[in-house]
């Protein structure tokens, strides 16, 4: 899955790294998704291209039949250290799956002239894939960076990765993402 070009207007859009959805039980081990979104934010930064840190504080009204009744702690949605925030970076809350509906994420993008739209975080399947489904709509470029995410599901991920990103975005890795930010 090589990544065919870079546009010279990109930025990277990390969805929901925060506290309390870390610690949920994932699919793959943290540890080394939380190393690569971090190895990317620094990469981006050191090109000097935006970097936007997207986290959720609540859910869409809708009626579901998966019930999600809990009361999350004080610093559930405050987003990990690691991301080493910065004040250079843009933050987004979002109260629904994706990261556009009913936030500023599009006003940033459209305001820097972005064209391509580099994806990472937690869950594949929902705010990742709603937020890259939203861009590709929006006629964003999108790439996947698949080994900087996973999911609450196993199953869901490896559907979400092998199915639906092939189809609204491009899928890459972090070593070569960042490879290619080093390039130039």
């Amino acid at each position: 899955m090589p990544l065919t070009q870079l546009d010279p207007a990109m930025a990277l859009v990390v969805i929901d790294m925060q506290k309390g959805i870390v610690a949920l039980p994932l699919a793959h081990p943290i540890q080394p998704v939380i190393d690569n979104v971090a190895a990317l934010t620094k990469a981006f930064r050191a090109r000097g291209l935006p970097v936007i840190l997207v986290n959720v504080t609540g859910r869409a009204p809708g009626r579901t039949e998966a019930s999600f009744n809990f009361s999350p702690p004080s610093d559930w949605a405050e987003l990990i250290p690691e991301l080493e925030q910065q004040a250079s970076d843009f933050t987004v809350t979002k109260m629904n799956v994706g990261a556009f509906y009913g936030t500023a994420l599009e006003r940033i993008l459209r305001r820097d002239g972005i064209t391509q739209v580099m994806l990472a975080g937690i869950a594949t399947g929902s705010g990742v894939e709603a937020t890259a489904r939203q861009a590709y709509d929006q006629g964003y470029n999108v790439v996947l960076v698949t080994d900087a995410m996973t999911d609450l599901d196993l199953e869901s991920h490896r559907h979400t990765v092998e199915k639906v990103f092939p189809r609204i975005g491009e899928r890459t890795t972090t070593a070569e993402l960042v490879a290619r930010l080093k390039q130039g």
